[in-house]
């Protein structure tokens, strides 16, 4: 007896179609679009299309519009920088939680996860090294203990993702990336929670820098000014 396949429902197939014709351009920046038209662009009914946009008006490419339909969003700065907001916010206790009561299990977990990330950048894999940082911060917070956090994480790095936007490999290397997180594995293998939290402030805000300097085209002293306004208070 063969395995069952399980295979992409509809709703998955719209959303990642929808989600890939807004990432291309296809579907226009503060359009709005009926579910109906969509389901007729996509061949399929309205239902899972429906379902679709209320996943994607959940990860903020989309908001739906009562009796209207859904109009499309762009990443602008300010959405970014609430993303990293919420993850420093949630991160850096997170982290210095991890390291005060992680057990051998979980430490190794993490220092799987890191070696991972290492291999990943030093073969210049793009997709791989963004997909091992994120595992890796997984692994330093799971062992808190906080399900619920995770999944709010998640979802803010997945609507980072979602849109296209990163900073590897416009405005740094893969490995560059990988060193970016050298102080906060060394602060864990110490067992020092204080320096693990600083770490992991230094780390999300020196990448929220580089990401909105990249979107923009360089950082004036406005942006940097909103920056500090808008993440520096998280960690102090």
């Amino acid at each position: 007896m063969e395995k069952v396949e399980k295979l992409p429902s509809l709703t998955e197939q719209a959303m990642q179609q929808l989600r890939s014709g807004i990432l291309d351009g296809s579907l226009e920046v503060d359009q709005v679009y009926s579910a109906t038209e969509l389901g007729a662009r996509l061949g399929v009914s309205r239902t899972p299309v429906r379902e679709a946009l209320l996943e994607l008006e959940r990860r903020g490419l989309v908001r739906i519009e009562k009796n209207k339909g859904a109009r499309i969003l762009s990443t602008s700065i300010s959405s970014l920088i609430e993303v990293f907001q919420i993850r420093l916010f949630i991160e850096v206790p997170l982290a210095r939680r991890t390291t005060d009561v992680a057990d051998a299990a979980d430490r190794r977990e993490v220092e799987a996860s890191y070696e991972f990330f290492e291999e990943q950048a030093l073969r210049n894999d793009v997709e791989g090294t963004l997909k091992a940082d994120r595992d890796f911060h997984t692994a330093l917070l799971r062992g808190a203990g906080n399900q619920k956090a995770l999944q709010i994480l998640q979802d803010q790095r997945d609507f980072v993702l979602s849109t296209g936007v990163g900073t590897v490999p416009k405005s740094r290397t893969a490995i560059e990336c990988f060193h970016d997180h050298d102080d906060i594995m060394a602060g864990f293998r110490a067992r020092d929670s204080a320096a693990v939290g600083i770490a992991v402030g230094r780390h999300i805000t020196n990448t929220a820098r580089l990401l909105i300097g990249q979107e923009t085209g360089a950082i004036d002293a406005q942006h940097r000014q909103m920056i500090h306004e808008s993440l520096d208070w998280y960690i102090h």
